[in-house]
């Protein structure tokens, strides 16, 4: 059932308790490892697996959790680039849309799947800006075209009739509905998931992974470790280091300069809106090519974002959303809807910090979502910007500057064809018989969760769609160290606090019993 080329489940993908303290002992004996990289996020993980999988010998560190920092906080979208390609940044639009086409073909199709977005045209809506819409969906088809990926995968842009809209999207106003313009992207099941999934790729192709471990005093060629658990220290030395920690880079490298805006959603609930299937595309009013969007989610919830609001000052642990930017969002996606949001439906909101390059004046909407490559004084190469869809070619850019760097005797770039622990394709995803949450959170791997302890396979909580079993796996193989983890990243339970209330107790247990 395994995708072509994936190596076989084992043990070595695992990441877990025992696996850390081991691999953190052999740190000790002092040897030389090829390259150590800093930052558990999408991108520090993807130069990890990228490393690992030419042969190197790796070393990743991250100070907290996987997913710890902007890597959770996204709109879970495989975006292909239409929002740059109407900026005229042509170069990323395509980027992105190839970086897509890899992840929902070879790399990561049990994660990644067609979501439809809707534009519902009402009376209200001009015909520039209907005409504005069509022709941007038509140059996201060319875009989809040009990446290779197949219709199959994403569907062609198309219009549909009114009594369409609303099949889709059951919470659009009625009134003056003249139909609808669609439009179809990538959609992550999660994006801590795609950390995650990475993350124990990599460690299946020997590299170790330690969360809960500092770098400080970072050369390009050495840094003192810190477990962050019991505070004991160790130096390593490496061949070459990469600073890939997101919005913290400027903490490892003071040369570093960064302007951070923060991007805002809304946790609703599913049946609120209708339970819709496809997204709601709201344009923003007075914006060209701005939109919100309410992005049908796992676990009965609907996502609303995003917003784009500078975020100046020390970076916080968690960002937190403002009172404006909860405003903004609903009055916005009110414009399209037949009973108006209140805020007694928002049940949880999430908010991340984008790491932008500081390129002078402008708002932060108007920085530059490109990714760099930058090499300190000491050669420490970091990789800052992008964003989570074009992780894997940041990856890549960065280990190519490594390998440049520390003339590493290294292979070739595999990961454009290198399937993540789960894939499969959709074709054998059919053949396995597994609840279909499970099948789209795990891929192949649901098989093993599914053949637990019955006992384990119930919900924790009322109307929570998570089981124990899921809880267990999440310890025995994806590195959860606390019940933060298990909440708040391996699972998304805690981006609804009263779900989170209900579900800790289940997550204690887990930890109980070791």
């Amino acid at each position: 059932m395994n995708h072509p080329n994936t190596p076989p489940v084992s043990r070595s993908s695992a990441l877990n308790a025992a696996r850390r303290a081991r691999e953190l002992d052999q740190l000790s004996d002092g040897a030389v490892v090829d390259v150590l990289v800093i930052g558990g996020g999408v991108t520090g993980v993807g130069v990890a697996l990228d490393a690992a999988s030419r042969g190197l010998d790796v070393v990743l560190v991250e100070k907290r959790d996987l997913a710890f920092g902007t890597s959770r906080w996204s709109s879970k979208l495989a975006h292909g680039g239409l929002r740059y390609l109407a900026s005229g940044n042509v170069g990323i639009a395509r980027e992105s849309a190839v970086e897509r086409g890899i992840l929902m073909t070879r790399t990561a199709p049990h994660l990644v799947r067609a979501l439809p977005q809707l534009v519902p045209v009402l009376d209200s809506t001009t015909l520039f800006g209907k005409s504005l819409v069509r022709t941007g969906f038509l140059a996201g088809d060319l875009l989809r075209a040009s990446a290779r990926t197949p219709s199959s995968v994403l569907p062609r842009s198309r219009t549909v009739r009114a009594d369409r809209v609303v099949e889709l999207a059951p919470a659009v106003r009625r009134e003056g509905l003249r139909g609808g313009l669609m439009a179809y992207d990538g959609q992550l099941i999660d994006d801590a998931r795609l950390v995650v999934s990475l993350a124990r790729t990599a460690a299946l192709h020997g590299a170790k992974v330690l969360t809960r471990t500092g770098a400080y005093d970072v050369t390009g060629t050495s840094a003192t470790l810190r477990d962050e658990l019991t505070g004991s220290e160790l130096p390593i030395r490496a061949r070459a280091v990469v600073n890939a920690a997101g919005v913290w880079s400027g903490e490892i490298d003071p040369g570093i300069t960064l302007r951070p805006s923060r991007g805002t959603h809304l946790v609703l609930p599913a049946e609120r809106l209708g339970n819709p299937t496809a997204a709601l595309t709201v344009p923003i009013p007075g914006e060209t090519n701005r939109f919100v969007f309410a992005l049908p989610a796992q676990l009965g919830r609907v996502y609303l974002g995003l917003t784009d609001e500078a975020a100046p000052g020390p970076v916080p642990d968690v960002p937190v959303a403002s009172e404006q930017e909860i405003d903004f969002l609903l009055d916005t996606v009110n414009t399209a809807l037949e009973v108006p949001l209140q805020r007694s439906d928002v049940l949880g909101t999430f908010a991340g910090l984008r790491p932008l390059l500081d390129t002078g004046d402008g708002s932060t909407a108007d920085l530059s979502r490109n990714h760099a490559i930058l090499r300190s004084d000491t050669g420490l190469v970091s990789v800052v910007g992008g964003k989570l869809t074009t992780y894997r070619k940041m990856a890549e850019d960065a280990v190519d500057a490594a390998v440049e760097v520390a003339g590493l005797d290294a292979g070739p770039c595999r990961t454009r064809a290198l399937p993540l622990v789960g894939a499969a394709t959709p074709e054998a995803l059919r053949k396995v018989s597994v609840p279909p949450a499970l099948l789209a959170r795990y891929g192949t791997e649901a098989t093993l969760i599914a053949a637990a302890d019955p006992e384990l396979l119930a919900p924790i909580a009322e109307g929570v769609d998570v089981s124990r079993a899921e809880f267990e796996f999440a310890v025995t193989h994806e590195g959860a160290l606390d019940v933060d983890d298990l909440l708040d990243r391996r699972t998304r339970i805690g981006l609804v606090p009263a779900d989170r209330a209900r579900a800790r107790g289940a997550a204690e247990a887990v930890f109980e019993k070791r």
